[in-house]
């Protein structure tokens, strides 16, 4: 990004202290900012953080163009800060911009960007235990139009969040209710990109949810509701006998980074691993067998999820003892262990500054 500008603040804010960090509830002070004008991005800025300008007629706001990304920078063993897989993060955000025809950003450009506004608010990188700095990317439509066609201007920003542990009370099992009304996305929509509009349309559901005493929707396919595709925020895996078993993707389902860190760790380690169509009647029955060990999601602000219940309209399933699977503790400590520069990264896919 050549022609980066940084405009520090001059009031900066008191930083939250490690016991009043939470997801998403404080930000740091700068952003990234890019826009798009004339064909073409302009050149990109770091600036104080501050409220977004825009028309009230912006396209966002009408007819919904809108993607984000989600990742995570850390505060290494070694004293360094870490991205964790920022590239494929930019990745899919240009899928996510294909499907809603929204321009690509410059992916290594953006990367540059990313490490410049970190490196301004380096002193945000929470250094405790289990603790991280979120990096909330996102892309909006900011033409003032009303009609349906793709707007020709856009806004990309970069806002930053210190997050404490997900964990706080430790590594516990949640219980999540199967979504037997309502459906998330099915194939040839928006399910595989990482747009606002999937997470709105899940918030019902998701409230139902909490009413009823659980953390969770998974959610069943959108045309046969018998399917299992995934999670509110997370992706799903279930370990059935010898064997670890996650949908496949199918252009409803978000490929997650994490899924997909999963995938590769699990394979490297010789493990029976296998992408498919699974429906919850087959989960139920392995349950009813003894055979379902273990259930747990994936994403970036858990890393790993155990799950210790499923309500599949009144059909309880509790995998292996209930507690957390030995599967889902090893990957854990696996995945975060090279996050914060603990076990090698064989992968490289932590990008350092």
């Amino acid at each position: 990004m050549t022609e980066l500008a940084i405009k520090q603040g001059e009031n900066l804010k008191e930083k939250p202290s490690v016991d009043r960090l939470s997801f998403g509830i404080h930000f740091t002070d700068h952003m990234l900012v890019m826009d798009y004008q004339a064909g073409g991005w302009q050149g990109g800025r770091i600036e104080p953080y501050s409220n977004l300008s825009l028309d009230p007629a912006a396209t966002v706001l009408h007819y919904g163009q809108a993607i984000f990304e989600g990742l995570k920078a850390y505060h290494m063993k070694d004293g360094r800060i870490g991205i964790f897989r920022p590239r494929d993060a930019f990745a899919r955000l240009n899928r996510s911009a294909n499907r809603l025809c929204m321009p690509a950003i410059d992916e290594e450009d953006v990367l540059v960007g990313l490490k410049a506004l970190i490196g301004v608010d380096k002193e945000w990188v929470p250094t405790a235990k289990e603790t991280s700095l979120y990096i909330r990317p996102f892309m909006i439509a900011s033409e003032a139009f009303l009609g349906v066609r793709p707007a020709s201007t856009y806004k990309f920003v970069i806002i930053l969040s210190p997050v404490g542990a997900y964990y706080p009370e430790g590594f516990k099992p949640v219980r999540i209710m199967v979504e037997n009304q309502y459906v998330r996305a099915v194939r040839g929509g928006l399910g595989f990109a990482k747009a606002s509009a999937n997470y709105a349309a899940s918030l019902l559901a998701q409230e139902e949810a909490k009413k009823a005493g659980y953390a969770q929707v998974l959610w069943l396919d959108g045309i046969e509701q018998k399917y299992v595709e995934e999670v509110g925020t997370m992706n799903i895996f279930f370990v059935i006998g010898d064997e670890l078993i996650t949908p496949s993707l199918n252009g409803s389902i978000l490929g997650g980074i994490t899924r997909n860190s999963v995938l590769t760790i699990a394979k490297d380690w010789g493990l029976k691993v296998a992408e498919r169509q699974t429906s919850i009647e087959e989960i139920y029955q392995a349950s009813q067998k003894g055979l379902l060990k273990e259930i747990f999601g994936t994403g970036t602000a858990a890393v790993i999820s155990p799950v210790n219940e499923l309500n599949w309209d009144g059909k309880i399933i509790v995998p292996g003892n209930g507690g957390v699977g030995e599967l889902s503790q090893k990957l854990y400590q696996h995945i975060t262990g090279i996050q914060y520069g603990k076990v090698i990264d064989t992968y490289n896919w932590m990008e350092v500054l």
